[in-house]
């Protein structure tokens, strides 16, 4: 029985070709080795029975993360956290977040924010709505509301003569 195992691994290292390499790593799994290593300096994680969870994470160049988290009442996790780091321009950046029933919601100064409604609506917009209506008003406009009194299209609209 050992001389047909041995038998096989020679028969199978024999067979692989002369030279062979792994193939290369794609661009995605590439690593940058030049980049520098950033040491983690806390992670402290709690996991508890009911689901509930807190994470608290910091690194050496001041990347900080910290969240937690617990069943709500429909069942589903309703999370909250923040984030701060400071960007490259050195600009200090938080983000302060809830995700819960209502979806994801994040607070942060850099965060661009929708303007307040209702905002002013420029007049060229009310003149244009003004004109519609009366066009849907004299009949010019398809989907406008019908007068009862109007006669019904021809039938033969379209028809062969």
């Amino acid at each position: 029985m050992k001389c047909v195992i041995l038998s096989a691994l020679v028969a199978v290292t024999l067979a692989l070709p002369q030279g062979y390499e792994a193939p290369a790593p794609s661009s995605s799994q590439s690593r940058n080795v030049n980049a520098p290593v950033i040491a983690i300096v806390r992670d402290d994680r709690i996991n508890g029975n009911d689901g509930s969870y807190n994470v608290d994470v910091e690194t050496a160049n001041g990347i900080s993360y910290s969240e937690s988290g617990a069943p709500g009442a429909s069942g589903a996790i309703s999370s909250s956290g923040r984030l701060s780091y400071t960007a490259p321009d050195g600009t200090p950046v938080v983000l302060s977040f809830v995700a819960d029933e209502n979806g994801f919601q994040p607070q942060a100064a850099h965060l661009p924010v929708a303007p307040e409604f209702p905002h002013p609506i420029p007049q060229f917009v009310l003149d244009q709505i003004a004109f519609a209506e009366e066009q849907r008003a004299r009949g010019i406009i398809e989907g406008a509301p019908r007068d009862s009194s109007a006669s019904a299209p021809s039938r033969t609209y379209g028809s062969p003569q």
